[in-house]
């Protein structure tokens, strides 16, 4: 599995990895990780594994998003969402700047759960999102029941904005300015390299 890129955080000494879901490779881990008793109540995939398959097949083909296996020391464990705004539902309950880019995730193996993962790869992904300099911040609309998932972006250096009326959930719109996300995690992205 080649992944999209690595990076080694020191505060965890793990290497945190995030590989582009490949449809054959996948599709059975990820509906398996969507029946988890934690996962159903926010992303609401607990269906048939046919009717996963047609999900997953419509979401590889959508352009605006691109989805990836998050991996830890080479492990799969997690599914990331890094979305565009535009072209997004999200798109209409702000004013969104162009290049402003979203992210969903979940952790799918319970064994890694509770274990103070969920902020170094919410920060790797974040960082790797600004790598496009054109982007000014990245938004997030956490479930506004989720507490657990609120509080690690607010750790991440996301802020609260507003709630939000989404198809699926009520969110909370959440914003990580670039300024504040470097400023915050500078010490952590020098000592390595993605």
């Amino acid at each position: 599995m080649q992944p999209a890129f690595s990076f080694y955080d020191y505060t965890i000494e793990k290497t945190l990895s995030f590989a582009k879901v490949d449809f054959e490779r996948d599709v059975a881990l990820l509906h398996k990780w969507q029946q988890q008793s934690y996962v159903v109540p926010y992303w609401k995939l607990d269906i048939s594994f046919e009717d996963y398959k047609k999900h997953l097949e419509k979401f590889l083909e959508d352009e605006h998003q691109t989805l990836y296996l998050g991996l830890i020391d080479g492990v799969p464990m997690s599914y990331w969402e890094a979305y565009w705004v535009r072209g997004d539902v999200v798109e209409n309950c702000y004013d969104p700047h162009p290049e402003d880019q979203g992210i969903h995730l979940l952790i799918g193996e319970e064994a890694f759960l509770g274990k103070g993962y969920a902020l170094p790869l919410l920060r790797a992904i974040v960082n790797f999102q600004f790598l496009n300099q054109g982007t000014e911040k990245v938004i997030a609309e956490p479930d506004i029941r989720n507490e657990k998932m609120i509080h690690v972006f607010e750790k991440c250096g996301f802020e609260k904005v507003k709630p939000i009326e989404l198809p699926d959930k009520t969110g909370m719109l959440m914003y990580c300015h670039r300024e504040t996300f470097e400023r915050r995690w500078k010490d952590v992205f020098e000592t390595a390299a993605i």
